[in-house]
C-alpha cells in the first residue's frame, strides 16, 4: 500500500466526509487480488464509525472488508494469552467504595460521608487517567507541594489506599489492561514488523495509550494515521506555538500538533489521505483564523483581510440567539420538521442533554422521532424509576406521597389485575387525601381494606410497602437481594406472583443488565447504610442507558460532539452554544491543581475544551450548518462560546471582506426561524370569558349552609354555587400540611378538655396545668406526625398560658361552661331553608343569658367587618334566641366573644349585639336568602373579597383572569 518510509501520517480536513473519504482512499490504495483489502487492519475511535464504514462498503462496489477495530481495544487472541484477566470497572468502583468508606470512618475529618461515591468515582477517573497517561503513583507523591501541604496531606491519604493496585500483584484495571495490551503488541511488533497495512484513523490521540500506539502504527512498514478534522489553513508559526500544552491544549489542533512533535513532523509532511475537498473551504479558512489560540490572535489584523469574501463563505451559516432556551429549541424542532418534509438527513450535535430532550418533545407534536445515539439514561427509564423510588422505601420513613408514586407506576401490580388495583389506588388516594395519612401505616391500611372489603389488596400494600425502613448497615448482596425482591413483588402485584413485566421491553431488558452485572460483583461490595446504598444503585444505574425501542426517523439524528467525525449529514446544527455548555468547563478536580497535573504528565483540565473545539471544528464545516444559542437560561443571562465570540468579533472587524454584512445576514436568517416560533406559538385569538354569575333554578340552588358559609356567600357567591349546586370540592392535598386547619383542630381539642377539666375542678386553672395539657394533646405523634410543627404550636400555647388561664377564670367567673362543639339548625319555614352551625361553647350565667365564645388561632375581625361581611358570632346569637341549639333555653344572649389566641396580641374581641341585635341580625339574613332563592339573582364571582389579589378556590373555574373585578357579572340563566 506504501512505499515510502514512515512515520505516515495522513489528513482530511474539516468538513470532508471523514468515512466515506477514508474508504475511497483505502480502496484507490489497496492493489492486488480481492482478499488483499481483507489483510487491512483499520483501527477507528467509535463504534459508530466502525457502523458507519460497515454502511460504506455494503454500498458498493461488492469488496471483502477489512479488519475493522476500536482503538481501545488492542488485544488479540495471542496476546490475551500472556494478559491476566482485566477487572470490571464496576468490581473496582466497588472496591474503592468500600476503602473510601472505611477511611472516612476512621478519619471523618477528612470529607463528609454524603461525598463518598464522588470521591470513589472521583478517585477511580484518577487511576484509570494515570495508568492511561503511564504515570505511576511514585511520580505523583514525589510533586512539589510546598505552598499547599494540608491539602495535598489530605489527598495523600486517599492515594495511600490505591496504591497497590498498580502494583503487578493486583488484577489490572481496563485502563491499565489496555496499556499492557499495547506494550506487548508494540514488544511483537519491534521484534517481528507486520508487513500487512495498518491504519489507525478518526482518533485524535487525546489519551496516552492511544497517542504511543498512533506514533507506533505511523512507522510499521506498512503503517499510517489519518487524522479527522486537521486544518490546512494554519501556517506554520501558529503550528509551532501549540506545542506548550499550558497555553496551547485547549485548541482544536494541538493533539495534532502534539503527535507531529513527537514524530518530528512538519504540517506539510501531513498528506492528503484523498483529494476530496471540504464543501467549503471559505468557511473553513474563516474558523481556521478565528479559532486561533489566545497568543497569536493579533494575526487576525494581518490574515483577516486575505480571506474569501464572507458573505459568500457564511451562505449556509444561520445563527440563531433565541430569548430563552425553550425557544431555541423550537426553532431547532422546526429545522428539523422542514428537513423531515424535504427528505435532508439533518443532526443535532449537542453536549446539552436537557436541550436535546426539548428538541424531542417538541418533534413529538408531529410524530417526529429523532434517532437518539445517546438513549434514555436507564434510571429515567420505568424500570430505572420503580428501582429508585423502592430502592428510598429502606431509607425513609413511608410517606403517603411515596406510597401513591409507587402504587400509580405504570409497572406496579402488572402480574394481574392492573384495572382493580388502579381502582383501589384512587380510593385509596381519596380516602388519604379525605381524612389525612401522611405517613401511611400498615395499621391503617389493612382498617381501610377492611371497611371497604379490600382486604387482600390492602394486605398487599401493607406488607410490601410498609415498615421496609431500615437502620444500620448491611452487606452489599444483603441490600440488592432484598431490594430486586421487592421490587418484583410490587411489579408482581396481590394476585401473581409474575414480575417480567419489570425486565419486559428494552428498557426492562437494559436494567436487567446492569442489575445482573451489580449483582455479580456485589460481594466486593463493603457494608453500607441504606442510604449509601441507594445513592450507590442510583449511581450506577445512571452510567446505563436504554435504546428507543420504536423505529426512528432515518434522516433525523441526535448526535454527541465526537460524532461530528462520523458525518453524513446534510445539516448540522450546533446548539447550546454557551459557555459552561458548550465547551463545558472542566468540573473541580479535588486532588490536583493545574500545575500538578502538568508537572505529572497528567492530561490538563482544557484538554477537554481542546476536544471539544475540534468537534465544533469539524461540526461547522459542513455543507449547511446552524450555530444556535440562548440569551437566557433560568432568566440568569448566559455567556455565548468563546467560539462564537471569536467568529463574531473577527466578522465585525473585516468591514472590507464584508464580515458585518455577512453576519447581519447570518443573524437575519436565524431572525426568520425564531419569528415562525412566535407564530407557532401564538395562541389562537378567543374572545375572553366575561365575570360569570350564574343563575341555576330555585330547586337546585343550596336550600342548607353552615354560619361559617354566609361570609362566603357574602364575599364570593360563585364559590357557594360551585359547591352546592355543582357539588365540586376542591381536592385535599395528598400530604396534608401543619397548616392553620390543622392547628385549629387541635388547639380546639386543647382548649375544650382544658376547660372541661377546670370546671370540675377549678385548681387546674393554671398556667402550668394548661400547657400540660397542651403538651399532651399536641406533643403527639399520632395527632401532629411533624415534629417541627410539634415544637412550634406547644411554643405558641406556653406564650398565651398566662393570658388564657387570667381570662378563662373571669369568663367562669361570669357563667358556667354549658355546651362545647354543640351544633345547631335554625330554619326559615316559608323559604325551606336552613342554617347550620356549630358553636365552640356556650356559657349560662345565673340570669339565664347565654354567653357564646368562638375560638380564633389568629386574629379576630373587627367589629366594622363583623356588621358587613363576617356574621358568625351574630347568627349564632340569632340562632341561640331560636332554641336552634338542644338542651339550652337561655332567656336572651348575654355577650358573644371571639377568643383570639394569636401569641403576639391574645385578646378578647366582642360581637356588636347592641349596634346589630340577634332579630335584626336575623332579618338580614333572611332578606339574604330571600333574594338568593329568586331566580334572576345570580351567584357572582369574586363580588366582594377582602383584597383584589386575594386567591379563591374556584378562581380557575371561572376563569378568573380572563376578567377583572372591575368588569360587570354577566347574568347566565342556567336550565
Amino acid at each position: 500500500m506504501f512505499d515510502t518510509p514512515g512515520p505516515r501520517v495522513f489528513g482530511l480536513a474539516p468538513g470532508v466526509d471523514f468515512p466515506k473519504a477514508l474508504v475511497q482512499g483505502l480502496r484507490a490504495r489497496v492493489q492486488g487480488p480481492p482478499e488483499a483489502i481483507a489483510r487491512v487492519e483499520l483501527y477507528v475511535n467509535t463504534t459508530r464509525m466502525a457502523r458507519r464504514l460497515r454502511e460504506i462498503f455494503d454500498a458498493g462496489p461488492a469488496s471483502l472488508l477489512p479488519q475493522v477495530r476500536l482503538i481501545t481495544d488492542l488485544t488479540d487472541p495471542f496476546t490475551r494469552a500472556q494478559l491476566p484477566a482485566k477487572v470490571p470497572p464496576l468490581r473496582r468502583r466497588l472496591e474503592l467504595t468500600g476503602l473510601v468508606s472505611r477511611l472516612l470512618e476512621a478519619q471523618p475529618d477528612l470529607a463528609p460521608r454524603s461525598s463518598l461515591f464522588d470521591l470513589s468515582d472521583s478517585l477511580a477517573t484518577l487511576m484509570e487517567e494515570m495508568q492511561s497517561e503511564g504515570v505511576s503513583p511514585e511520580t505523583v507523591s514525589d510533586l512539589d507541594i510546598t505552598d499547599q501541604s494540608g491539602h495535598w496531606q489530605r489527598a495523600l491519604s486517599f492515594f495511600n489506599i490505591v496504591q497497590h493496585y498498580f502494583s503487578g500483584d493486583e488484577a489490572p484495571d481496563p485502563n491499565a489492561y489496555t496499556r499492557m495490551a499495547m506494550e506487548l503488541r508494540l514488544k511483537a511488533w519491534a521484534e517481528n514488523p507486520p508487513q500487512h497495512p495498518i491504519l489507525v484513523a478518526g482518533s485524535t490521540g487525546s489519551r496516552g495509550t492511544s497517542h504511543e500506539f498512533m506514533k507506533a502504527v505511523s512507522q510499521l512498514p506498512q503503517g499510517a494515521v489519518i487524522l479527522p478534522g486537521f486544518d490546512p489553513d494554519m501556517p506554520d508559526n501558529v503550528w509551532d506555538q501549540l506545542t506548550n500544552a499550558l497555553t496551547g491544549e485547549d485548541h482544536p489542533q494541538f493533539r495534532f500538533a502534539r503527535l507531529m512533535q513527537d514524530l518530528d513532523l512538519r504540517p506539510a509532511e501531513v498528506r492528503p489521505w484523498t483529494d476530496a475537498k471540504p464543501p467549503n473551504p471559505a468557511r473553513n479558512q474563516l474558523f481556521s483564523l478565528a479559532l486561533r489560540p489566545a497568543p497569536v490572535t493579533h494575526q487576525w489584523l494581518s490574515e483577516g483581510p486575505s480571506l474569501p469574501d464572507l458573505p459568500e463563505a457564511t451562505a449556509d451559516l444561520t445563527l440563531i440567539e433565541a430569548p430563552s432556551q425553550r425557544e431555541e429549541a423550537l426553532a431547532i424542532a422546526l429545522r428539523l420538521r422542514q428537513a423531515a418534509q424535504d427528505g435532508t438527513r439533518a443532526a443535532l450535535i449537542t453536549p446539552d442533554r436537557m436541550l436535546t430532550r426539548q428538541v424531542t418533545a417538541a418533534l413529538d407534536r408531529w410524530n417526529i422521532l429523532p434517532d437518539d445515539s445517546a438513549g434514555t439514561p436507564a434510571q429515567l427509564s420505568p424500570p430505572g424509576r420503580l428501582l429508585r423510588h423502592v430502592a428510598a422505601l429502606f431509607d425513609q420513613p413511608l410517606t403517603a406521597e411515596a406510597l401513591l408514586t409507587l402504587l400509580k407506576h405504570p409497572l406496579t401490580h402488572m402480574g394481574a389485575d392492573r384495572n382493580a388495583h388502579n381502582i383501589n389506588t384512587r380510593d385509596l388516594e381519596l380516602h388519604i387525601r379525605r381524612k389525612g395519612m401522611p405517613y401511611p401505616a400498615a395499621d391503617l391500611l389493612r382498617a381501610w381494606g377492611a371497611a371497604n372489603k379490600r382486604e387482600t389488596w390492602a394486605d398487599w400494600v401493607a406488607t410490601q410497602f410498609c415498615d421496609q425502613e431500615t437502620e444500620g448497615k448491611r452487606p452489599l448482596p444483603h441490600w440488592l437481594d432484598r431490594h430486586i425482591a421487592l421490587a418484583e413483588a410490587i411489579t408482581a402485584g396481590s394476585t401473581s406472583d409474575d414480575p417480567k413485566e419489570l425486565w419486559n421491553r428494552e428498557a426492562g431488558r437494559a436494567v436487567q443488565k446492569i442489575v445482573s452485572n451489580l449483582r455479580e460483583e456485589a460481594g466486593f461490595g463493603t457494608d453500607m447504610s441504606a442510604r449509601d446504598y441507594a445513592d450507590l444503585f442510583g449511581a450506577i444505574l445512571s452510567q446505563g442507558e436504554v435504546r428507543n425501542p420504536d423505529t426512528p426517523h432515518p434522516h433525523i439524528l441526535i448526535w454527541g460532539t465526537m460524532e461530528a467525525r462520523v458525518m453524513g449529514a446534510d445539516l448540522l446544527i450546533l446548539a447550546g452554544l454557551n459557555e459552561g455548555s458548550w465547551p463545558e468547563m472542566p468540573g473541580a478536580d479535588p486532588w490536583l491543581n493545574r500545575k500538578m497535573r502538568f508537572d505529572a504528565g497528567l492530561l490538563l483540565p482544557e484538554r477537554r475544551i481542546g476536544l471539544s473545539a475540534h468537534d465544533f471544528q469539524q461540526a461547522a464545516a459542513a455543507p449547511e450548518v446552524w450555530l444556535t444559542r440562548s440569551v437566557k437560561s433560568d432568566d440568569a443571562e448566559t455567556v455565548p462560546s468563546r467560539w462564537i465570540n471569536r467568529m463574531m468579533n473577527l466578522m465585525r472587524g473585516l468591514p472590507d471582506r464584508h464580515g458585518p454584512e455577512a453576519l447581519k445576514a447570518m443573524q437575519q436568517r436565524g431572525q426568520r426561524w425564531l419569528s415562525y416560533v412566535d407564530a407557532a406559538e401564538t395562541p389562537i385569538k378567543a374572545e375572553p370569558e366575561p365575570r360569570p354569575s350564574p343563575a341555576p333554578p330555585t330547586e337546585a340552588r343550596p336550600h342548607s349552609l353552615s354560619v361559617t358559609e354566609i361570609k362566603r356567600l357574602v364575599r364570593d357567591p360563585y364559590a357557594i354555587y360551585a359547591k352546592h349546586v355543582l357539588r365540586l370540592r376542591p381536592l385535599d392535598p395528598l400530604m396534608q400540611a401543619p397548616d392553620a386547619l390543622m392547628r385549629g383542630i387541635l388547639l380546639h381539642s386543647v382548649l375544650e378538655e382544658f376547660v372541661k377539666e377546670t370546671v370540675s375542678d377549678q385548681a387546674q386553672l393554671t398556667p402550668e396545668a394548661f400547657i400540660a395539657k397542651a403538651r399532651e394533646i399536641i406533643d403527639n405523634p399520632d395527632n401532629v406526625p411533624f415534629p417541627t410543627s410539634r415544637a412550634l404550636w406547644l411554643s405558641r400555647m406556653q406564650r398565651i398560658a398566662q393570658w388564657f388561664t387570667d381570662t378563662e377564670a373571669q369568663r367562669q367567673s361570669a357563667a358556667y361552661p354549658a355546651k362545647f362543639e354543640v351544633r345547631g339548625e335554625a330554619q326559615i319555614p316559608s323559604l325551606g331553608f336552613t342554617l347550620r352551625g356549630t358553636a365552640d361553647r356556650i356559657d349560662i350565667d345565673q340570669r339565664g343569658g347565654a354567653h357564646i365564645y368562638d375560638y380564633k388561632t389568629g386574629d379576630a375581625p373587627t367589629k366594622k367587618q363583623q356588621e358587613t361581611f363576617d356574621k358568625q358570632l351574630l347568627l349564632e346569637a340569632a340562632m341561640v334566641t331560636r332554641g336552634a341549639f338542644k338542651d339550652i333555653d337561655p332567656r336572651h344572649v348575654e355577650r358573644a366573644l371571639f377568643i383570639a389566641l394569636n401569641p403576639r396580641n391574645p385578646q378578647e374581641v366582642s360581637a356588636p349585639l347592641e349596634e346589630t341585635p340577634p332579630d335584626a341580625v336575623w332579618e338580614e339574613f333572611v332578606l339574604l336568602i330571600t333574594r338568593y332563592m329568586q331566580a334572576e339573582r345570580g351567584y357572582t364571582a369574586r363580588r366582594a373579597l377582602m383584597t383584589d389579589n386575594a386567591a379563591a378556590d374556584y378562581d380557575h373555574l371561572s376563569r378568573f383572569g380572563e376578567w377583572d373585578v372591575t368588569d360587570l357579572p354577566q347574568r347566565e340563566d342556567l336550565k
